[in-house]
């Protein structure tokens, strides 16, 4: 596995990390704990090292189930973990907090949960527009003084932001959704600051919630409890416009003789050397098809193919998230 150095002073990781969201949450209620945690055995086997779930993944039964599958396994792994974005009984809903003492509290329920006395790497989940982030960086900076934490990071956040939270204390990653169909990081300035101010870049959702993998046809392939379903981007008109576009790039990719999903994280990982993807999956051959990418080396060609099938604005069909979480987002 090759690896990559999380900002200038940070430590090396796996080149391509291991998003855990899936296993407990969101695209079906029918979890397969038994291949989940052989797929998590089996990513450390491949040298993956970069552990990435969030207490309201479940909500918190994705650090638990990681806390019982990485037990006796702990040295030499990096487990990251979020707190701030808070989940209600409607589960479309999403709230924020940033308090301080909000901090203090989340931090030790996802270390009794994850079965560890610190975390590697603990992001603010979402910017809260109600505290300064100043506020809430300060108390996580208490955080890695106590021990519990060794570096810290936010998750979509502005440049501005991220660069009022790195005055106050340094930021080991920023973390926002990044593939070939979500840009945003590259037009509001994120990449570049993050780059420039020596801080990783966690591309989450690298392959477009599965939609990049080229596997998926229609949405009646969904779960009925999938929550893509109520995605803009996965819906009716937009699903099928969007779905010429992976076509082109399924073509692409058969004429370099990979996957669609090893094409896509192929470019992800060549946008600098300061981008992790953190592809999320519950089952060891598609974990075993992602570790693979990292080998996977484009030409200036080629990457400027790829660009162009996703160029110009409305190219992608629909928005990311419905609208109100939509307005959590590049705070």
């Amino acid at each position: 596995m090759k690896t990559r150095q999380l900002g200038h002073r940070g430590p090396y990781v796996s080149s391509i990390g291991l998003g855990c969201m899936g296993m407990s949450d969101f695209y079906t209620t029918g979890v397969d704990e038994r291949e989940a945690i052989a797929t998590l055995h089996r990513a450390v086997e491949l040298g993956v090292t970069l552990f990435d779930t969030a207490d309201m993944y479940g909500p918190y039964t994705n650090e638990e189930l990681l806390g019982r599958a990485l037990r006796g396994k702990r040295e030499g792994l990096y487990l990251a973990s979020k707190f701030g974005l808070v989940r209600s009984s409607d589960p479309h809903a999403r709230g924020v907090n940033g308090r301080p003492e909000y901090v203090r509290q989340s931090v030790d329920g996802s270390l009794k949960r994850l079965d560890t006395d610190y975390l590697d790497l603990y992001y603010q989940h979402r910017i809260d527009p109600e505290v300064p982030v100043e506020e809430t960086i300060g108390a996580m900076a208490e955080l890695v003084k106590a021990g519990k934490v060794r570096d810290i990071g936010i998750s979509e956040a502005s440049a501005e932001t991220i660069q009022r939270a790195h005055a106050v204390h340094p930021l080991a990653a920023v973390q926002s959704e990044y593939s070939l169909w979500s840009r945003d990081p590259e037009q509001n300035g994120v990449l570049a600051t993050c780059q420039r101010l020596g801080i990783a870049f966690v591309a989450y959702s690298p392959l477009g919630r599965g939609f990049l993998t080229g596997e998926l046809k229609s949405p009646e392939d969904f779960a009925a409890d999938d929550y893509r379903r109520f995605s803009p981007r996965f819906q009716a008109d937009n699903f099928n416009r969007n779905l010429m576009l992976v076509e082109r790039v399924k073509a692409l990719a058969s004429d370099k003789g990979i996957s669609a999903s090893q094409l896509a994280l192929g470019w992800v990982l060549a946008q600098g050397e300061h981008v992790i993807p953190i592809p999320g999956t519950k089952q060891r051959k598609y974990l075993e098809s992602n570790v693979a990418a990292a080998s996977v080396m484009l030409s200036a060609d080629e990457l400027a193919q790829l660009d162009g099938i996703f160029a110009g604005e409305g190219a992608v069909a629909g928005d990311r998230y419905q609208a109100q979480t939509m307005t959590l987002l590049n705070g």
